[in-house]
């Protein structure tokens, strides 16, 4: 593709790519699947990785985050973002009512009404469409520079859209976290042995705050806009409502459920009628934003020491109860994370009855201090499973400390707990029935025994018909057995059972990598068939020895030895061998030549494709990476091979063409 022609493409492509994320997170109505979109972007990141003098600030694919900064700066926003007055029932709600009206000097008024968010305020500066800056609240007038933050956020236009788009315009909104999301974030961090967030909001705050942009990136914040700063513009925006579906139109996310009420009598009903359906929203929200819908009465209201008069926040009351800690029990997770839960002496929480919550990990428990019969209180937020949020240690009498388990109270398998994790995990794997389901979709997937037609949701059915409980039992099925299950024909049964047969002649590195260990990749377990070339010899293998190994390192030496002092795996690995899973072992497999070596790929390849070329050379011990720096090796390069060849030769690095790439393979056979 030559330059002018790329430079077309990937102008239609940022166009096309933001009009489905209007489409998506502002309309909430996409024309496209994700796979689609997913190309498309694909397409663009490609383009603009072969040239990257392309790249625009606006452009979608410049969400991922930059490098670290060293701390936040200051930003003056241009006009002050002001607090709110708080009402906490009906009668605090009717005088704010009747205080309007007599300033006004009017009989009635029509309010916008709007679900209050609990997250993080954020203003966000748009100059001639583009976003230059966004900071946090602060003291209101000025606030932290999280700029590099913002960005990453999805929902969140790097450039408006439309018509009549402003010359300048602070845009006000709240960061917030799902509680879907949320979770996720807990499990992975959890997973990771770090720390773990006590809400929604402290996770869409802390991360906002990150200094390295590419840590909120991963993050699932979200973006919703609720009203404007400095405006400049040739919109008349005469109401808070048309400010807000202005916002929209202009490619802003804005909350679905914002309504226009007359008078306050609408307003209290609104109240209710978002209270009822509180627990079933997304995300959190603590209370109802009700504003003086006209703008001329706003300015004529006026604000009151650094509060509006036309505006009210109506409070919901606290998500928090207190019960009593009966006893602590262990939940063993599909990756064999050990949880904490704390079972409860029931109570009502926001209208639900609670009578369990998460204890985390250990370390969660002891800084709070929790013991099995203390009175604790407890939160509820939506979704979110309940958690206990501080002991009342006045109350204390009776109590005794907990201690994590030895072993599995499901497999009886090891319990271990790395150095720098919080988390503890069974390492039963293969023999975990709590762990089973992903044990086995991890063993049939195409880079594992790789069995063709055994998807994610036929495994669960075959699970939950209790005809498979580890993967060995795969190897049991019978046609008849088959044949029951639903939406499985004759022919469809015929076909799977081919399917395991054939999967029975495999490698040893695709058998190791089945079992699933523990960070053991496709690669680790090349290198382990390479290095010891029977099963059995892995078997035996001292931490020591692995280490030695290169690439593994302690923590995954230390992964492979566990798993195979556990009987219980050995003892699954046995039934698939008298099953009749084999390969051939060959002493005269090809060394790993390029073993300890960093190549990067960049440009168009033409006589094999790059993935083919990835996996040719790991296939020889070599590392595969997306970006050229001072440890690679070399740089493989195509047609249009853009930033990364010519880094490549600023750092001195050896630059190979195709035809140069494939002459060194066929030299290395």
């Amino acid at each position: 593709m030559q330059l002018e022609q790329a430079r077309h493409r990937a102008e239609a492509l940022r166009q096309l790519i933001n009009k489905h994320n209007f489409q998506y997170y502002v309309l909430d109505d996409p024309s496209i699947t994700d796979n689609e979109y997913d190309i498309l972007m694909r397409e663009l990141i490609d383009i603009e990785t072969d040239f990257s003098d392309l790249i625009t600030p606006d452009s979608p694919t410049q969400r991922v985050g930059v490098s670290p900064v060293s701390e936040l700066k200051e930003v003056k926003h241009l006009a002050p973002m002001l607090s709110l007055g708080n009402a906490f029932n009906e009668d605090e709600m009717r005088a704010f009512n009747k205080r309007i009206k007599e300033k006004l000097s009017v009989n009635s008024l029509v309010f916008s009404g709007e679900t209050k968010f609990d997250g993080l305020a954020v203003n966000i500066l748009y100059e001639n469409g583009l976003l230059v800056t966004a900071a946090t609240r602060g003291d209101g007038s000025i606030g932290e520079d999280v700029t590099h933050n913002v960005r990453t956020i999805s929902q969140v236009p790097l450039s408006l859209f439309g018509e009549n788009i402003p010359h300048l315009i602070e845009v006000r909104g709240e960061v917030v976290m799902t509680h879907k999301g949320f979770t996720a974030l807990n499990d992975r961090q959890r997973d990771k042995g770090e720390k773990v967030f006590a809400n929604p909001r402290n996770a869409a705050a802390g991360s906002l705050r990150q200094l390295d942009s590419r840590v909120t990136a991963q993050r699932p914040l979200a973006f919703f806009a609720y009203g404007i700063g400095e405006y400049k513009g040739k919109t008349n925006l005469t109401s808070h409502t048309s400010i807000l579906r202005q916002l929209k139109e202009w490619g802003l996310p804005v909350s679905s459920d914002t309504k226009r009420l007359n008078g306050i009598d609408a307003c209290l009903s609104y109240y209710a009628e978002i209270g009822a359906v509180r627990s079933e929203l997304a995300h959190d929200i603590d209370g109802v934003v009700f504003k003086v819908n006209e703008i001329s009465q706003q300015r004529e209201l006026g604000f009151v020491s650094r509060a509006p008069r036309w505006a009210i926040a109506y409070k919901f009351p606290p998500l928090e109860e207190i019960t009593q800690l009966l006893d602590i029990e262990i939940q063993v997770g599909r990756t064999g994370a050990l949880t904490p839960v704390a079972r409860l002496s029931p109570v009502n929480v926001a209208g639900v009855t609670v009578t369990n919550a998460t204890l985390h990990n250990i370390d969660e428990i002891k800084r709070k201090d929790i013991k099995i019969g203390d009175w604790v209180y407890v939160r509820r937020a939506g979704d979110v499973i309940p958690e206990i949020v501080a002991v009342i240690k006045e109350k204390r009498a009776n109590v005794s400390d907990f201690n994590m388990p030895n072993v599995c109270p499901v497999c009886g398998s090891d319990v271990v707990r790395q150095e720098g994790e919080a988390v503890y995990r069974c390492i039963g794997g293969l023999s975990c029935s709590a762990q089973n389901i992903q044990a086995i979709i991890h063993f049939a997937s195409r880079k594992a025994m790789n069995i063709d037609g055994l998807g994610d949701k036929l495994i669960i059915q075959l699970t939950e018909s209790g005809l498979i409980s580890t993967v060995a039992d795969l190897y049991s099925l019978s046609k008849e057995q088959l044949v029951t299950l639903e939406r499985m024909g004759e022919k469809s049964a015929e076909n799977l059972m081919a399917a395991l047969e054939k999967s029975k002649k495999t490698t040893l590195e695709r058998f190791i990598y089945a079992m699933g260990i523990r960070e053991v990749g496709e690669a680790t377990a090349r290198t382990l068939a390479m290095r010891y070339k029977s099963l059995e010899l892995i078997e035996q293998a001292t931490t020591g020895e692995l280490e030695t190994i290169s690439d593994v390192g302690p923590v995954v030496a230390f992964n492979i030895y566990s798993f195979f002092q556990q009987k219980h795996n050995l003892e699954i690995i046995q039934r698939l061998l008298l099953a009749g899973i084999y390969w051939e072992n060959n002493e005269d497999e090809i060394n790993l030549i390029f073993s300890g070596m960093s190549f990067v790929l960049t440009g168009s390849l033409q006589v094999m494709t790059r993935d083919e070329a990835k996996q040719k050379l790991i296939s020889l011990g070599a590392k595969v990476t997306g970006s050229v720096s001072k440890k690679t090796n070399y740089v493989v390069y195509g047609e249009n091979a853009g930033s990364k060849y010519e880094k490549a030769i600023e750092l001195g690095i050896t630059t190979l063409n195709e035809e140069s790439f494939i002459k060194m393979l066929e030299k290395e056979k």
